[in-house]
């Protein structure tokens, strides 16, 4: 029984372990995202910070459309990033995930 439990918990702790060095190889995944029509780009890790932002000189003559752009473009990046960084995660867990009856929840 013990020797189970002692198991499982070694099997946790190098999950642990695992997630966190994927979360930091993910700092080293980068994402880019652009507007359709080219004008704006930006680069986030898959831990979602952004590195860069590329803004088309036509952009800076009207704020309002650069705003738009940036959200637009921004929120798909994001959504991107956030996709990447639960898909990594989430295979890291699911392979570290002891055989605990009845904790099926990653299947």
């Amino acid at each position: 029984m013990f020797g189970d439990l002692m198991g499982m918990m070694g099997k946790l702790k190098e999950t642990q372990q695992k997630i966190e060095e994927t979360k930091k190889r993910l700092d080293t995944v980068l994402v880019d995202e652009k507007s359709s029509d080219g004008l704006l780009q930006v680069t986030l890790t898959a831990n979602r910070k952004i590195k860069s932002i590329a803004i088309d000189e036509s952009l800076l003559e009207d704020k309002e459309q650069l705003e738009d752009y940036l959200i637009l473009v921004l929120n798909k990046a994001i959504e991107k990033a956030t996709n990447v960084n639960e898909t990594e995660l989430a295979a890291v867990a699911k392979d570290g995930m002891p055989n605990i009856p009845g904790m099926d929840m990653f299947k």
